[in-house]
């Protein structure tokens, strides 16, 4: 977190202002965005409040699947073949967020090298990468981009961009669960300082982004049971991950909720492609 961020302060009273405020500092905290301060928002880099801030990232992810659907679909319209563009469809996601959540992966990965829950949160805590953690970027950088470029080849470049965006508002949401349903693994650090995102919060988010994978997937022309094994791997891979860090590390922790964000957007592409044959 930034030394310069300040602490949260109330939001105006306006429903629709609230709204745009915690969707503003959403995209600040998950991405690299210049995102401006708005008219009525009294402190712009304000510690994120992820109480509030959870009802809006299914909105956040859909904001930030834009662009890498566009370069997807800018490669694709000058004939650069499904490889190129999916390479730079996923090349503008990790830009855009400036490599947040791969990084949390690289984390989670080398803290398997540590042989108690103490040395696995310093391991956590080095912003070093060791093997496990380069193995794990290649692995998920190639998982993403191979499943995105099939997807090309088996649909067109509407349906691959409607699942971009279906798929980075699901991840996100989904890597909210290890932050709800477990406790902090530190009293220190992100995600104590952020908060809990309480559960009614949560599943409201969780609905959110399931209607809009839905939305999205049918006016794209995704196969409907595609669509719900998408969604359905995505919930899984959360799922999956809080029981790995209740036994890694008794907790949860940033890096945590990182590496599930990347496992589900995997899990997802996988659950789609098993739907869509050649």
């Amino acid at each position: 977190m930034s030394e310069q961020m300040e602490t949260t302060q109330s939001v105006p009273t306006g429903f629709w202002q609230a709204v745009m405020i915690d969707l503003a500092r959403c995209l600040r905290f998950y991405s690299r965005l210049p995102v401006p301060a708005l008219p009525y928002e009294q402190t712009p880099h304000a510690l994120p409040d992820f109480p509030r801030l959870a009802r809006v990232l299914p909105l956040a992810g859909l904001i930030l699947g834009i662009l890498p659907a566009l370069a997807m679909a800018s490669a694709l319209w000058l004939d650069l073949g499904p490889w190129l563009a999916a390479i730079l469809a996923v090349s503008v996601m990790t830009l855009t967020t400036g490599a947040f959540h791969e990084d949390g992966l690289a984390d989670t990965a080398d803290s398997f090298g540590g042989a108690t829950r103490e040395r696995r949160l310093d391991i956590m805590r080095d912003s070093r990468i060791g093997t496990f953690g380069a193995a794990a970027l290649f692995l998920a950088l190639a998982f993403r981009i191979g499943a995105l470029a099939t997807l090309i080849t088996r649909t067109d470049g509407v349906a691959a961009a409607a699942a971009i965006l279906g798929i980075a508002a699901l991840c996100r949401t989904a890597g909210l669960m290890p932050l709800v349903f477990l406790p902090p693994a530190r009293l220190e650090g992100a995600s104590h300082a952020v908060g809990q995102p309480p559960r009614d919060v949560f599943w409201f988010a969780a609905g959110l982004a399931g209607a809009a994978a839905i939305i999205l997937g049918v006016l794209g022309g995704l196969p409907f049971e595609g669509i719900i094994l998408m969604m359905a791997l995505s919930v899984l891979s959360g799922y999956g991950m809080i029981r790995f860090a209740d036994h890694h590390i008794q907790g949860q922790t940033g890096d945590i909720a990182g590496a599930t964000q990347q496992i589900a957007e995997i899990a997802a592409l996988f659950g789609l492609l098993i739907m869509i044959h050649p």
